[in-house]
């Protein structure tokens, strides 16, 4: 059972193997403080380089490093690389200007 500080934490693509190759799961559990914290916070504190990720799904939306992370939300981190039109359809894309 969970408590309600817990977060599901998960790594993809090149951040899943950079976990495995340390020895590390790619999907954790981590304690989150009452008042949140950013995702790029949660990142250091898990081990993950910040230049290896792109973004941060938070509950099935992408977000960037600033977001915050409460308990109970469903983070995962994505490295750089998705392809063109996957990066369309999660929402990766970046605008020109």
């Amino acid at each position: 059972m969970f408590s309600q500080s817990v977060t599901t934490v998960r790594m993809y693509g090149a951040l899943h193997s950079y976990r495995r190759e340390q020895g590390l799961e790619s999907k954790i559990e981590v304690d989150i403080s009452p008042g949140g914290c950013k995702a790029g916070d949660l990142a250091c504190k898990i081990g993950l380089p910040l230049e290896r990720i792109e973004a941060v799904f938070v509950n099935h939306r992408v977000f960037g490093l600033d977001r915050i992370i409460r308990a109970g939300d469903r983070v995962a981190f994505v490295p750089p690389g998705i392809p063109g039109t996957e990066r369309v359809l999660l929402g990766f894309y970046k605008t020109c200007g």
